[in-house]
């Protein structure tokens, strides 16, 4: 089964990361049959004439000026992130132009295009006052309804993914890292990429529970039995695990990164939150924790929540 997006959004303030994320979409696109639309919100800013009256006329001939020349700045922009992509490879469906908060922008839009995946850099320095900084890419992976793809640079400031070839899916065989499987499975194929399976076997325990050995095995046996069922899964997909990893110290956002550390990787892919066998092992804090603090590239795999037009999550409908 494959799980390939169809519909891709990349998100840009033509910051350095916004770019980078804009050529790992295009070689995305390059890869598979899909379509990419690139979105670029711009702020809503109203002059402001402290301590004088200048009059309804005079303000309102100021906004409609500076607006305009925002939307061109906004618009040149957008531009060049397109000829960007072009250069790297990709095509461009449509663009965007929204005007308001980068985040609240963002969700509608895909919800509006029904985008199966949003790509957006980790922080942004764009031209228009760090449109889209950390807090933005966070908010836009825990609202939005669909898959995310946080890109980050190396310290060189260059993409590591697709080019380090490396993924380390983390499951706990909940329903979203069955998804996650999916498409980690999809992306090792089609970039001809090692494929790395994390579990994490004790990471919904408090810190100071002393366990006894019989527990620990225990605890140590169904991690065990979690990574061999994703791993039979994986290859059941068409994949090909290089190494199975089970870690049974730590909690889980901290183990996965300091094993994507460990092993080079190019990307990381997780589901959203998880309801696994070992008591909620990805949830979703854990994700949001890869997303903010992992070294590369992070493939939050959701899925997909319908609404009915007027905010209120819908029941998802059979396909």
């Amino acid at each position: 089964m494959s799980i390939f997006p169809t519909k891709i959004l990349l998100a840009t303030d033509n910051s350095v990361e916004a770019t980078l994320a804009a050529k790992v979409a295009a070689k995305i696109v390059d890869k598979i049959d899909s379509n990419l639309y690139i979105v670029y919100v711009r702020p809503r800013i109203v002059p402001h004439y402290p301590g004088f009256y200048v009059g309804p006329e005079v303000v309102e001939n100021a906004q409609q000026k500076e607006q305009k020349m925002l939307d061109r700045e906004a618009q040149g922009l957008l531009d060049i992130q397109v000829e960007e992509v072009r250069a790297a490879g990709g095509s461009v469906a449509q663009t965007h132009l929204r005007v308001g908060r980068p985040d609240e922008e963002i969700v509608a839009l895909s919800e509006e295009l029904g985008a199966d995946l949003v790509v957006i850099g980790a922080r942004g320095w764009g031209g228009i006052r760090r449109i889209l900084m950390g807090s933005v890419s966070e908010s836009v992976v825990t609202h939005v309804h669909c898959s995310v793809l946080v890109v980050r640079g190396d310290e060189n400031g260059e993409s590591v993914f697709p080019s380090r070839k490396r993924i380390l899916l983390a499951s706990d065989g909940s329903e979203e890292a069955e998804l996650a499987l999916q498409m980690a499975v999809n992306l090792a194929n089609s970039t001809s990429s090692e494929l790395h399976v994390v579990t994490v076997g004790m990471s919904n325990l408090p810190e100071y529970v002393e366990l006894l050995e019989e527990t620990y095995r225990r605890l140590e046996r169904e991690g065990q039995q979690t990574l061999d069922e994703q791993v039979k899964k994986i290859e059941e997909a068409g994949g090909n695990v290089t190494k199975a990893h089970l870690t049974m110290e730590g909690g889980p956002g901290q183990e996965i990164i300091a094993l994507a550390e460990e092993i080079g990787a190019g990307l990381i892919v997780v589901g959203s939150r998880g309801y696994g066998r070992l008591r909620r092992a990805l949830i979703g804090s854990v994700s949001e924790l890869v997303v903010q603090h992992a070294h590369c590239p992070v493939l939050v795999v959701r899925k997909e929540k319908h609404y009915d037009g007027i905010g209120h999550e819908a029941q998802n409908t059979p396909t």
